[in-house]
């Protein structure tokens, strides 16, 4: 494995049996771009009986924290394949024209095996060469991934994400072959994704799925499963039941008064609280709670009254 000669540090991370705590939630759109990702490489006869090759680079855009990463090692998985990750903190140099060699190091090696490689965090290697505010050596990597991609055989698949796609310089942009964008999770992606954490844990992970995709509303996967992890652990500590505990994950300071009485509503239909509770926690007047429940009996005919 090429190191860096200085360092002596790896230039990578091999994960040679990629593993998922979970199966990805991902977006409809997302998870339909990684299937014809995974379908080409593993079967690509229909591809070569008219002239083409499957598809070989492909890049993932999206802010941090929705999946860009797990998408990655799912696809290495699904194609029984390892898990080669760039080592920014490794390959990057103080010494003038080493970071570039470090790179070509890691790339070439990734050539030579039946491998995912994923370049994460492209922008810190591929910024626009017309940025005044890097140096040479910077720009020069850029060319060096553009001879590379170039090149790539394929045997591979090259993947790259980055948070900052407007940073990328648009020569590197053009190269990949497939852009894949992910969204921050919608109410509906949310419930699966919390469903997917909850399901060992609460028999009423359904219930806590709808109340939370509300006060997740806007936050990516990785803060979700922050979150949960940690309310999981202090009632683990603390010794209070998880019921009580996700209670305190219900924010409702930055809801519309909408979703604030669709949150207090839900908390009650679920029975997780009283409406006591809920009016405690969501700020939402008793009355209107119990007008809001009754209306959904009667098909929503009754008004809420004013707060």
């Amino acid at each position: 494995m090429p190191v860096d000669v200085d360092s002596r540090l790896h230039l990578f991370r091999v994960e040679p049996t990629p593993f998922l705590d979970h199966e990805p939630v991902l977006a409809p759109s997302v998870a339909k771009s990684l299937e014809l990702l995974r379908r080409e490489r593993r079967d690509p006869e229909p591809l070569h009986a008219v002239g083409l090759e499957p598809t070989k680079t492909a890049l993932f855009v999206g802010p941090p924290g929705v999946g860009k990463t797990m998408a990655a090692r799912w696809l290495a998985r699904e194609l029984g394949r390892p898990l080669i990750i760039l080592d920014l903190a490794a390959v990057m140099s103080s010494y003038l024209g080493r970071t570039g060699a470090n790179l070509r190091h890691v790339l070439d090696y990734a050539k030579s095996v039946d491998c995912v490689l994923l370049l994460d965090e492209l922008d810190a290697i591929a910024k626009r060469r017309d940025d005044r505010g890097e140096i040479g050596e910077l720009k020069r990597l850029v060319t060096v991934l553009i001879q590379q991609i170039d090149d790539w055989p394929s045997s591979g698949l090259l993947v790259a994400a980055t948070n900052h796609p407007d940073l990328l310089d648009p020569a590197i942009w053009r190269r990949f072959e497939t852009k894949v964008d992910f969204p921050l999770p919608d109410d509906e992606t949310i419930k699966t994704f919390v469903v997917a954490l909850l399901a060992r844990y609460l028999p009423n992970a359904e219930a806590w799925s709808d109340i939370l995709a509300i006060t997740f509303r806007g936050r990516s996967f990785s803060d979700i499963e922050s979150e949960i992890a940690a309310q999981r652990r202090a009632a683990a500590i603390t010794g209070a039941p998880l019921n009580a505990q996700f209670a305190t994950l219900v924010r409702s300071d930055s809801l519309s008064k909408a979703d604030r009485i669709n949150l207090a509503t839900a908390l009650v239909d679920t029975g997780i609280v009283s409406q006591r509770a809920a009016h405690q926690l969501t700020g939402v007047s008793r009355d209107t709670i119990r007008w809001r429940t009754r209306g959904d009996k009667s098909n929503g005919k009754r008004a809420i009254p004013a707060e």
